[in-house]
């Protein structure tokens, strides 16, 4: 049994319930966030019910941080669209022992919390990463059944190439049929539980000779846990996007009409004003129709970010925008050093 297991990793709970729209046919859809996605969570979550009027869920969101401002706004979301959302606030101690990166917190982790915490609560859980927009029906994933023996259902990520690549770096060769990306992970709780899959995830992001293999976290270490208990499904569901190919040229855009959920992978997220685009629309839309609509874009506040706002200010033409980020990413790379 995982040690996240304890329901005292779990400091508090708030629940915002509208029963209008609630049924025992809901989908359970989670979210394992720091605070640093909070605002893209609330958007994700508004452009799941506006694209899904018809459907009722249950949304859970897990998160180390959550402010006054925003748990109103939750609120207002599920009044709002006659729903329920559940805030999960988390003791992270037990997680900052593990691995982690600038770019992935100990919050991506958060995911084996969620799976354990929902054993004998619920049979089938969507998780989601919360930089996600949703643009099209859950209805097949809300009739999805398992087939024995299957852990989840996902999505491939990239193509034979990276398939071989991680094959042979995480020593499992039956990668090579398949490496998925976890940002989307639809979860049969009770097999995910019989095979013990968040404990031996634990365990084995502490041994050192398998951390030296890992580059993708907790998502290399369920490609290899979950080998052939995983059904690939279509792209659709999983549609990754990095705002910044944008700067680019030539670089093709996966998402169209079929696509249900665009996932922006990479630093630029849709929330940052430097990320206007036709790909970001979606988010922009859902955003409009959620308690987060005055909720200002967020500003470059790193070295990094204005670098990157500089390079898509150029891009998009706003040229005098662009040399005051590049100024104050020259300013802020002086202070850093």
């Amino acid at each position: 049994m995982s040690q996240l297991s304890d329901e005292n990793v779990i400091l508090s709970m708030f629940e915002y319930a509208s029963q209008t729209k609630t049924s025992e046919n809901s989908l359970n859809i989670a979210f394992g966030i720091d605070k640093n996605f909070i605002f893209g969570c609330g958007v994700a979550i508004a452009s799941i019910l506006l694209s899904n009027k018809n459907l009722s869920f249950k949304f859970h969101v897990f998160t180390d941080s959550l402010s006054d401002e925003d748990e109103v706004r939750f609120s207002q979301l599920a009044e709002q669209y006659k729903t329920s959302i559940k805030i999960y606030l988390i003791d992270c101690e037990k997680l900052k022992s593990l691995p982690s990166t600038k770019n992935w917190s100990y919050a991506t982790y958060f995911r084996f919390v969620i799976a354990d915490y929902f054993y004998q609560k619920i049979d089938k859980l969507l998780y989601l990463d919360a930089d996600i927009a949703c643009k099209g029906s859950l209805q097949e994933l809300v009739d999805y059944h398992f087939s024995a023996d299957e852990i989840a259902a996902a999505v491939t990520e990239r193509g034979d190439e990276w398939w071989n690549n991680r094959a042979v770096r995480l020593s499992t060769p039956a990668l090579r049929s398949g490496y998925f990306n976890a940002g989307f992970l639809l979860i049969n709780i009770n097999e995910w539980h019989n095979h013990d899959i968040s404990s031996k995830a634990i365990e084995m992001l502490r041994i050192p000779e398998w951390a030296e293999k890992i580059t993708h976290l907790d998502q290399d270490v369920l490609n290899v846990l979950l080998v052939g208990k995983v059904k690939f499904i279509s792209g659709k569901y999983n549609t990754r996007f990095s705002i910044n190919y944008e700067l680019k040229r030539n670089v093709i855009n996966p998402v169209n009409d079929e696509t249900v959920f665009i996932h922006y992978v990479g630093p630029t997220k849709p929330w940052h004003e430097w990320a206007q685009y036709p790909v970001s629309q979606s988010f922009f839309m859902a955003k409009e129709a959620s308690p987060w609509h005055s909720v200002a874009l967020l500003k470059p506040t790193n070295s990094n970010q204005f670098r990157y706002c500089a390079k898509h200010k150029f891009n998009q033409k706003k040229y005098l925008q662009g040399l005051r980020s590049y100024f104050n990413y020259y300013r802020a790379k002086a202070i850093k050093g």
